[in-house]
């Protein structure tokens, strides 16, 4: 067994007791989130990979983790958002999905793919093989492809889009729960590498308000996620993109969407009883403090 898939699976068994020690233990720790919501009798979506990847340490993967019950609605409305964000975008046309840092996402396992859809996966090479290893007896539903690859090897990363760009003829790009982990420059970077690629249509990226974003620095998730820590703070999100040539074709609060899946985010009664009290215009900023958004290319080259 390589060392390192060995000290992936060492970590899903032990994660009950550490705090999150890099990006590889947020893939597990989403997984888990996955898992328990396909459980459940009113789920949402229904992932039994999930299950697989984690074993039976989603519970305890998740009682360990502070502020669990807000990032569980977070992830679970998010996968609800994308996942149709995908199917639509696929209807439209798009014939190849680049997952970037993919972790240990299954959608090519358990969402209803065209067999004709081409989609790769990239991450560091200790989750490519724990994925292999894991999903080995699992069959997906479109053509499915792992690359392994670290996406600050700048030189690496063009020549596969470059090579993308040449066999797709419409493609999407995916970077769920991703960009926030990158410095301001490093965003910014992989905008001009895949603004560079002619086919590449579509991006779908987080979207966390600066009011949210300056909340977490205060409290104790930066302690907990020290080593995996958020580092996107654009002054203005939205101009970010522009200045860098994307710009937002679809958007969708994660407040509006909860909503419509009847899984209203978590609240405590103290938060409940501000509401009462705080007037609409100030509510809806609090509403808005988390999206999904698809990009799409501007016109400025």
């Amino acid at each position: 067994m390589p060392i390192m898939l060995f000290v992936i699976m060492k970590r899903v068994r032990e994660m009950s007791k550490f705090e999150i020690n890099n990006v590889v233990d947020t893939a597990l720790w989403v997984a888990a989130f996955r898992a328990i919501e396909s459980k459940r009798p009113d789920a949402l979506f229904n992932d039994p990979f999930a299950e697989k990847l984690v074993g039976l340490n989603s519970h305890k993967i998740i009682r360990n983790m502070k502020g669990s019950t807000y990032t569980s609605w977070l992830v679970i409305i998010r996968t609800c958002i994308i996942d149709r964000y995908i199917l639509n975008l696929i209807k439209s046309g798009v014939d190849t999905i680049i997952n970037l840092g993919a972790g240990l996402d299954t959608r090519p396992y358990r969402l209803n793919l065209p067999t004709s859809l081409h989609w790769i996966e990239v991450d560091f090479p200790e989750m490519i093989n724990y994925k292999n290893q894991f999903l080995q007896n699992e069959t997906p539903k479109c053509k499915l492809e792992r690359i392994s690859l670290d996406l600050t090897n700048y030189e690496k990363r063009n020549k596969l889009f470059s090579q993308i760009n040449a066999e797709s003829k419409k493609t999407l790009v995916l970077t769920e729960g991703v960009i926030t982990y990158l410095e301001n420059q490093e965003v910014a970077n992989l905008c001009h590498d895949l603004r560079k690629n002619n086919t590449f249509k579509y991006w779908i990226v987080d979207y966390f308000s600066p009011i949210f974003l300056n909340e977490i620095r205060k409290k104790n998730y930066t302690k907990q996620m020290k080593n995996a820590p958020i580092q996107f703070y654009p002054k203005d999100w939205f101009s970010f993109f522009n200045e860098n040539n994307w710009e937002v074709n679809e958007i969708t609060f994660l407040d509006e969407e909860s909503k419509k899946l009847n899984r209203k985010m978590p609240s405590p009664f103290w938060l409940k009883l501000i509401k009462k009290i705080i007037p609409t215009s100030k509510q809806l900023i609090f509403q808005k403090f988390a999206a999904y958004v698809v990009l799409i290319p501007s016109g400025h080259e």
